[in-house]
C-alpha cells in the first residue's frame, strides 16, 4: 500500500477536495501543512523565479487547462465526441497554438531562463492533442522544439520510458 503525503498550505484551499476524497475512500495519508512564511524556502523554482514569473506560469497553465477542459472526455457517443474534438482542434486550437508560439518567441522556455511546470504542462497537453491531430504542430516548430527539450530532460525521459503505455 502506498504512503501518501499531502503537502499544502495550512488552510483548506484547493487541497480540501483531496482531503475529502481521502476521507471518503478511507485512505490514510500525512496531512503536511506549510505556513505562508515558510513557502519561499519550500517552493520549487518550477513555479517561476519571481512573482511575475509565477503569475506568467499560472496564466499559461490555466490557459492550457481551460482549453483542455473543453474537450468532451466523458462523452459516450463516439460520433459526437469526434465532432467536438475536431471542431475544437480545427477552430480554437490554431488560435491557442499561435498565441503560445508568439509568447514563446525566441525564448528557450515559456517563462524565464529555466524550465517551469508550464513547460511540462505544455508537453503533456500537446502530446494528448497530437493523438487526435498528428500534424497539429507542423507550422509551430518552436513549440515542437520545446516539447523535445522537455522530453530530453533526463528525469522526464526516464519517466516517459518507465510509465505505463496508454493512448492518452
Amino acid at each position: 500500500m502506498p504512503n501518501y503525503k499531502l503537502i499544502y498550505f495550512n488552510m483548506r484551499g484547493r487541497a480540501e477536495i483531496i482531503r475529502y476524497i481521502f476521507a471518503y475512500l478511507d485512505i490514510k495519508y500525512e496531512d503536511h501543512r506549510i505556513e505562508q512564511a515558510d513557502w519561499p524556502e519550500v517552493k520549487s523554482n518550477l513555479a517561476g523565479n519571481t512573482e511575475l514569473e509565477q503569475c506568467q506560469v499560472d496564466a499559461i497553465v490555466d490557459t492550457l487547462d481551460d482549453f483542455m477542459s473543453r474537450f468532451p472526455w466523458a462523452e459516450k457517443k463516439q460520433d459526437i465526441k469526434n465532432q467536438m474534438f475536431n471542431e475544437l482542434l480545427a477552430y480554437d486550437g490554431p488560435h491557442l497554438l499561435q498565441d503560445l508560439d508568439t509568447y514563446l518567441g525566441e525564448k528557450e522556455w515559456l517563462v524565464g531562463n529555466s524550465v517551469t511546470w508550464a513547460d511540462f504542462y505544455w508537453e503533456i497537453c500537446s502530446t494528448t492533442l497530437l493523438v487526435f491531430k498528428p500534424h497539429l504542430l507542423d507550422i509551430h516548430p518552436r513549440l515542437v522544439t520545446l516539447r523535445k527539450k522537455v522530453q530530453a530532460i533526463p528525469a522526464i525521459a526516464d519517466w516517459i520510458q518507465r510509465r505505463p503505455q496508454t493512448k492518452l
